[in-house]
């Protein structure tokens, strides 16, 4: 028998610090992660390119108007390869939507609980250490 090959679908995610270091997150409210913290993001639609889309996922989860920056890094979630874009916030106001069930913006101290209680989705810590963007 031939093995299949699995195309990874591409999602982008948008990594937002506001003035005062804190970081914008939401919570899921549809699997992969339903109910957990983590960043905005979604899929690339067909023909759409990762900054449309960052652009695109952040108004629909956050309410917020972002301009995307330099790739942070990029992670593999089963058959999701996400690409996280560094983001400056333009405009907008915060408000959940789409799939977020909730977005806030979370100081250090704040992280750090919902780190502690299991809350976050698995691995973003460890990403947002490596690329040196927790908040502070």
């Amino acid at each position: 028998m031939g093995r299949t090959t699995r195309i990874p679908v591409r999602c982008v995610g948008g990594i937002a610090h506001d003035q005062h270091g804190s970081l914008l997150l939401i919570r899921r409210a549809n699997d992969p992660g339903r109910g957990l913290w983590s960043l905005p993001g979604g899929r690339v639609e067909e023909g759409e390119s990762d900054i449309e889309a960052v652009i695109r996922e952040m108004a629909e989860e956050t309410g917020l108007i972002v301009i995307p920056g330099t790739l942070a890094g990029t992670v593999v979630r089963g058959p999701y390869e996400i690409h996280d874009y560094r983001c400056t916030v333009r405009g907008g106001e915060l408000r959940a939507g789409d799939d977020a069930a909730a977005a806030r913006w979370v100081d250090a101290a704040e992280y750090a609980a919902l780190d502690r209680d299991g809350r976050l989705v698995t691995g973003l810590t460890d990403c947002l250490a490596g690329w040196r963007l927790l908040p502070g």
